[in-house]
């Protein structure tokens, strides 16, 4: 192999003249030869035992040049990047320039990562969300487990929201009962939304034995064969059952939890909350920072490099599909979407992915960020906890060079965090303080609603003080 140039192009890309020798591609031609030959039939030899000078001089000395070409190029190109340390983020373009007995040459365009600048990224002024759990919250972490400790019971009256009724339906369109519209002992849940709109509301207020014709329009966008459907539901309710609630209380707790009191259970609810929020308030704040700095970028982004991360954030998605057993056909069928619609979702995440990546590991640079020996050994420690593998099997399946990058990365982002100072408050106008038109400014009369809104804000406090 010989690089016979090595040129820069615009774009962030260097063109390689890469010549593979006489000798690399005989060798590649032979290697072809004898995998292929097996296949080979030629007149008066048996099959698989043609010699090679006959093949060729049957079908032509070009006949093994293009598998001999695939075989033998990709060898080639990592050669020439390491000899001339390039440091290729996307897929080359490749071009065959000659090919002959001598050899061949090709042409490879390479992306390399593009010149990257960016400044003031230090004290930026971004807002982080305040984490707060009031007694409302707690109440709404405890329905679940009331919902599931609760039991319906038979009631002798109308049919309220909330009630669960059985009931038997059967549908008509024009006079014919359709399929799928008939049930048998059906319980449903009165303003839960599961049947057709307008269904469940005619059943409230119908009582055990009552019958009733229900009139329903389908919507527009229900099945073809029912859209925008006027049909008549004969319905006969069996019967009425309320959900009884349990009492909430200490023994509810031991009943639902391992907590001995429910105060135990709703501060260790409240605990968990928080920690969640929390947690979203953290990435947010990340994703703001990201954003920011993104923001401050400056460079030119080759679409080569962004298209390299779609692939593999595509190929990455096929995976996940596969292993969970959807094809990806029915998956896409399922959410309405096409190809194409995949990977335009693909590529915008993959424009903010490289951009992100670029902003980091220029202020890695600027800051002049180290990562230890010690570094990595704890995130390939971290990576064999996380996968349940040995650390040598990490250490063979990620090359070392991305681990440094991405902690590099890390680390620079944790920086510019640190950084960032809280938004400056707007000041509110002091008393005198005179507007555009020169006239002072007069406080406004307390209303009756403001009024109300500080009580519901002492309220909340004193709940989240109990809370708490």
């Amino acid at each position: 192999m010989n690089i016979k140039s090595n040129e820069k192009k615009e774009n962030s890309a260097i063109e390689l003249v890469i010549q593979v020798s006489a000798e690399e591609f005989e060798a590649a031609i032979n290697k072809v030869y004898n995998r292929q030959k097996k296949n080979i039939t030629l007149p008066g030899f048996r099959k698989g035992k043609a010699p090679r000078k006959m093949v060729e001089t049957m079908y032509g000395a070009q006949v093994f040049y293009e598998d001999a070409i695939e075989e033998s190029y990709p060898a080639a190109y990592e050669k020439a990047l390491e000899e001339t340390g390039i440091e290729p983020v996307a897929y080359p373009k490749l071009e065959i320039q000659e090919v002959g007995k001598d050899g061949y040459t090709f042409k490879a365009l390479v992306t390399v990562r593009p010149e990257v600048s960016i400044k003031d990224y230090k004290g930026m002024a971004i807002a982080k969300n305040e984490v707060k759990v009031t007694a409302a919250d707690i109440k709404n972490e405890l329905k679940p487990y009331i919902d599931r400790a609760s039991r319906l019971v038979s009631v002798e009256r109308k049919a309220k929201k909330g009630d669960t009724a059985v009931i038997d339906f059967e549908g008509f369109k024009d006079g014919v009962p359709f399929e799928g519209g008939k049930g048998e002992n059906y319980s449903l849940e009165l303003g839960s939304g599961s049947f057709v709109p307008g269904f469940e509301d005619q059943v409230i207020g119908m009582k055990a034995g009552d019958e009733k014709d229900i009139d329903i329009t389908f919507p527009e966008d229900y099945t073809p064969e029912l859209a925008g459907a006027a049909v008549v539901f004969k319905v006969k309710v069996h019967e009425v059952k309320e959900k009884q609630e349990p009492e909430v209380d200490d023994e509810f707790a031991k009943d639902v939890s391992e907590f001995d009191t429910l105060e135990e259970f709703k501060k260790d609810l409240g605990e968990k909350l928080k920690e969640r929020r929390q947690a979203q308030a953290d990435r947010d704040f990340e994703t703001a920072v990201v954003d920011a700095l993104i923001e401050k970028l400056e460079c030119d982004v080759p679409e080569a490099m962004v298209d390299y991360r779609a692939d593999k954030m595509m190929e990455d998605y096929a995976a996940r599909m596969q292993n969970s057993g959807i094809p990806m056909e029915d998956y896409l069928r399922i959410m309405g979407m096409t190809m194409d619609d995949l990977r335009a979702q693909a590529k915008t995440a993959a424009d903010r992915a490289v951009r992100s990546s670029l902003a980091l590991e220029a202020v890695a640079e600027a800051e002049k960020i180290e990562v230890t020996d010690a570094d990595v050994d704890a995130e390939v420690a971290r990576l064999a906890k996380e996968y349940s593998l040995p650390e040598e099997k990490v250490r063979e399946s990620v090359d070392v060079k991305d681990i440094m990058k991405d902690l590099a990365s890390q680390k620079a982002l944790e920086l510019v965090k640190d950084s960032v100072k809280k938004p400056a408050k707007k000041a509110a106008a002091k008393k005198g303080e005179e507007g555009e038109s020169g006239e002072e400014k007069k406080p406004a009369k307390k209303t009756a609603s403001k009024k109300a809104a500080q009580e519901k804000e002492t309220e909340e406090k004193q709940e989240q003080t109990q809370a708490e």
